[in-house]
């Protein structure tokens, strides 16, 4: 009974302090979005700018889970190669430690600081200000780490002199016993299953540090844990690739591949030299009787194990990026075309990278709509069938990136505060917007089509009003792509005045239409088809107008800003 009782302090203390490591990333994150975006900014091919990224990002999070699951979101959305990926994930590794140093600060004094961090937080984060929310996160979350790591090492739980007996005791008996030989095998393999269960390295490393300061675990048993917890970390890799595309699954297997490795290579040296390690850590931190110093030694073991471990893999990036495209090979019936090119859910985790990768999928999708709009502009006017096939297939990709990435910004939206809520209402517009404007472009083509299949043709003064109405709504796509692109609004005023020019084009020529049939210059065949072509462009522009507007206004509208 006392042991399920010490069993049920410990969740609880491992809850807390995972709930702690979640409140004081998310904040953290949020609050350095665009230092994020910095960051990222300089990944190149240099791998020691790749691990200094990785270090960096891992430490403003303090999670290397996290980071892995971006950097697979990234990959698959064609933001950075395998190349350039690998390097931030071995920095990712030393990042992570400064989560491991955190705990070591415990102290009388020290933890009553964070219980009144703890306190102050909560009671921030019902403010309606989204600042002191936030940073009612952030302190409230360091806070909740430290709660966290009290409660795991109080009495009811390692602290209990009767459980640190019992740790003890099966400690003594692992290294002296006849399981002696297998112990460090063992005690990585239970460190990769803890770590595994609970998701994260950090909170894993965490409970053995507390265990070790509590007394109930020795640093010798602790050094092999604290080997497994690193390579556990990498399940929440592997599951954020399943199902994932190609690239996505390489990163997977690269992560696990390096921490592997790593693992090793590590368990064989300490298996060999487990003494002199204690030894060189012991004489740093000297002190028996302060439980810093005691927890310190496992946080520079940590610290010394992934340091080392990234510096040993980091001459191997381009042979890991093999082996990963060796294991892992292209599927050659994949099919691109209905998968986001920029997008992938895994980028979620960083909210403001993913805005802006959501840009790049419109941008995308923008150039779909032109192409298909040029290729109908050739139908009506020549009659012809060519390009069939393209249009259809531009217009199923038109579809298939609305749905997905609505989808997409709706997920995204749950994430986003402040003025990025506005942007992602926006999108929703233009996603809109664009996907009429591509029906219509299909509805061209096909009144060209339907013509030439039954060999109908407009008169030559027909031919030319329309030309002339097209050629007007090419300027507007012109001016719409440029401003939603580029975010220039110098020319909006001029896609006002052309799409009053298209209104009052509509009226002219199905007035000179209806003139045509009644001098019977025009055959009767011919008016449905003209009609609709005059409306559809009418309508194309008036999207057009909501387009280019977008960066101005969040429903898109010229009416409020012109």
């Amino acid at each position: 009974m006392e042991l399920i009782r010490c069993l049920i302090w410990l969740l609880a203390g491992v809850g807390v302090f995972i709930v702690g490591m979640n409140f004081m990333g998310d904040a953290l994150e949020k609050s350095a979005g665009s230092g994020m975006k910095k960051f990222l900014g300089k990944i190149s091919n240099n791998r020691f700018s790749g691990l200094g990224v990785g270090a960096g990002v891992t430490a403003i999070i303090q999670s290397s889970s996290a980071t892995s699951v971006m950097v697979i979101g990234l990959v698959s959305a064609g933001v950075m190669t395998l190349t350039q990926a690998t390097p931030i994930l071995l920095g990712a590794k030393i990042g992570t430690t400064i989560t491991g140093l955190l705990v070591s600060l415990k102290n009388d004094y020290f933890n009553m600081l964070m219980y009144l961090f703890a306190f102050a937080g909560i009671m921030m984060g019902f403010s309606k200000k989204e600042k002191m929310k936030l940073m009612g996160n952030l302190i409230g979350g360091l806070g909740l780490i430290f709660v966290g790591l009290e409660i795991m090492g109080s009495d009811n739980a390692f602290g209990n002199d009767q459980i640190r007996s019992m740790f003890m005791s099966a400690s003594k008996s692992v290294m002296t016993g006849g399981v002696r030989f297998i112990a460090p095998l063992l005690l990585v393999l239970i460190g990769i299953f803890f770590t595994a269960l609970i998701q994260s390295s950090s909170a894993a490393t965490g409970v053995i540090i507390t265990m070790v300061g509590a007394g109930a675990l020795t640093l010798d048993l602790a050094i092999f844990l604290v080997i497994g917890a690193n390579v556990g970390t990498c399940v929440t890799a592997l599951l954020a690739a399943v199902g994932g595309r190609t690239n996505a699954k390489r990163v997977a297997l690269i992560h696990l591949t390096f921490n592997a490795v790593g693992a090793v290579l590590f368990t064989a040296a300490m298996w060999i030299f487990k003494d002199e390690m204690v030894k060189f850590l012991t004489t740093i931190f000297p002190n028996d009787n302060d439980v810093m110093s005691v927890q310190m030694r496992v946080s520079l073991f940590h610290v010394i194990f992934n340091v080392t471990n990234a510096l040993i893999m980091l001459p191997f990036v381009k042979q890991l990026v093999k082996f990963s495209e060796t294991v892992i090979k292209d599927k050659k019936t994949e099919d691109e075309t209905r998968s986001l090119r920029f997008v992938d859910d895994n980028l979620l985790a960083m909210p403001s990278v993913a805005l802006g990768q959501v840009k790049k999928e419109m941008d995308y999708m923008l150039g779909l709509v032109e192409e298909n709009m040029n290729y109908s502009f050739n139908a009506i006017e020549t009659r012809s069938k060519v390009n069939g096939e393209k249009v259809v297939e531009n217009e199923a990709i038109i579809d298939f990136t609305n749905g997905a990435l609505t989808r997409f910004l709706i997920k995204l939206s749950s994430t986003i505060e402040g003025s990025d809520e506005v942007i992602i209402g926006s999108y929703f517009h233009v996603l809109n917007d664009l996907e009429r404007i591509g029906d219509h472009a299909e509805n061209f083509y096909e009144i060209g089509a339907e013509m030439a299949d039954k060999e109908l043709v407009f008169s030559e003064a027909a031919v030319e009003e329309l030309k002339g109405m097209c050629g007007v709504v090419s300027q507007m796509f012109e001016i719409s792509k440029d401003a939603f692109e580029n975010l220039n609004g110098e020319r909006l005023h001029e896609l006002t005045e052309l799409e009053d020019k298209v209104d009052e084009m509509k009226k002219t020529l199905t007035a000179r239409h209806f003139a045509r049939l009644a001098e019977g210059n025009c055959s009767v065949d011919h008016s449905p088809y003209f009609s609709s072509t005059v409306v559809g462009l009418e309508r194309v522009a008036d999207h057009l107008v909501n387009v280019g507007y977008s960066i101005v206004n969040p429903i898109g509208s010229e009416k409020e800003n012109a």
